[in-house]
């Protein structure tokens, strides 16, 4: 039920996110689920790649400052109250969320919402059986 993300940690300029997507372009990587976050100086760049290893291996050859972060990918109701309901869940476990972005792709009439809690492990384990549906990694790149 845990996806690794890369997290790719950019100095905040013209151009650096111009390369990363020509880096992983150039050997044919595909980028199914990308959030940025910035501050003045830094930004980070998470992406959810359809070959994690390969990806991993080119960005660091290029001298990019990657690592790999355990998220969950959370299907989440696509109508009025549904993230509610989602949080309720998680809310009512004691579960932290640190940040979560949304992917473009649905299952069914669902949304997928990538989640990164400040312990994935406990995460997985609290919310196991509590009626949310928790895609795999593979289940992601299907998308």
């Amino acid at each position: 039920m845990i996806i690794k993300q890369l997290s790719i940690f950019l100095e905040n300029k013209s151009g650096r996110i111009h390369e990363i997507t020509e880096i992983l372009g150039r050997e044919n990587l595909n980028i199914h689920a990308l959030s940025l976050a910035d501050s003045e100086n830094f930004g980070v760049l998470r992406l959810i790649v359809n070959d994690l290893d390969k990806s991993l291996d080119c960005l660091k050859k290029n001298g990019v400052a990657t690592s790999l972060t355990s998220v969950l990918a959370v299907e989440v109701p696509d109508k009025p109250g549904g993230l509610a309901a989602v949080m309720k869940v998680i809310d009512d476990a004691g579960l932290n969320i640190e940040y979560m972005y949304s992917i473009p792709e649905k299952t069914h009439d669902n949304a997928i919402m990538i989640m990164r809690f400040d312990n994935t492990e406990q995460a997985v384990n609290k919310l196991d059986g509590k009626g949310l549906r928790i895609l795999t990694q593979q289940e992601v790149l299907k998308l």
